[in-house]
C-alpha cells in the first residue's frame, strides 16, 4: 500500500491574452461630456437630498446657523474654515449615507436581510460620528467667545 496521496496536476493559467492597453471609457464620457455636465449631476445629488432627507436640511440648517454665529461672535477665517470644513464633511457623509441607503434598497428590494441593515446602520453612525464632531469643534470654537459676552450683557 503506497503512502502516497494522488494528486492533481497544478492548473495551468487561462490562455486568455490580458490586454495591457486602457479600458475603453467612451461610454463614460457619453455620460458626462462636460465638466458642466458633471457639476450639473452633482448638484442634482445635492438637491434630490435637500428635497427628500429631512436630516440633510437639519444639518443645513444648524451649519448655516453655525456660520452665522461665528460672523456674528467675530471668529478669525481660520475659525470659519474649520466650522465650515466640519460641517461639509457631514453634509457629505449625509450623501453617503443617502447614496449607499439607496443602493442598499435597490439590491434587497422589499426584503429583509441582515447584512442591509449593517450597512445601512453603519452609513448613519458615520454620519452621527461627524455631526458629534462638528458640535464639538462649534462649540470648542464659539462657547468660549459667548462666555466672554455673557458678562457684559445688561442683566
Amino acid at each position: 500500500m503506497s503512502s502516497e496521496v494522488p494528486t492533481q496536476p497544478p492548473k495551468r493559467p487561462s490562455s486568455k491574452i490580458v490586454s495591457l492597453v486602457k479600458p475603453d471609457r467612451d461610454l463614460a464620457w457619453q455620460v458626462a461630456p462636460t465638466l458642466f455636465t458633471s457639476f450639473k449631476y452633482a448638484w442634482m445629488g445635492i438637491s434630490y437630498a435637500f428635497l427628500t432627507q429631512r436630516n440633510f436640511r437639519i444639518h443645513v440648517l444648524l451649519g448655516s446657523a453655525a456660520i452665522g454665529c461665528g460672523i456674528a461672535l467675530r471668529s478669525s477665517v481660520v475659525e470659519l474654515a474649520v466650522i465650515g470644513l466640519t460641517i461639509g464633511l457631514v453634509l457629505a457623509m449625509e450623501l453617503l449615507n443617502t447614496a449607499i441607503e439607496s443602493v442598499v434598497d435597490l439590491t434587497v428590494k422589499q426584503s429583509y436581510h441582515e447584512l442591509a441593515k449593517i450597512a445601512k446602520d453603519c452609513a448613519a453612525a458615520a454620519v452621527l460620528v461627524a455631526a458629534i464632531a462638528a458640535v464639538l469643534v462649534a462649540g470648542c470654537v464659539l462657547l468660549p467667545k459667548v462666555f466672554v459676552l455673557l458678562p457684559a450683557l445688561p442683566g
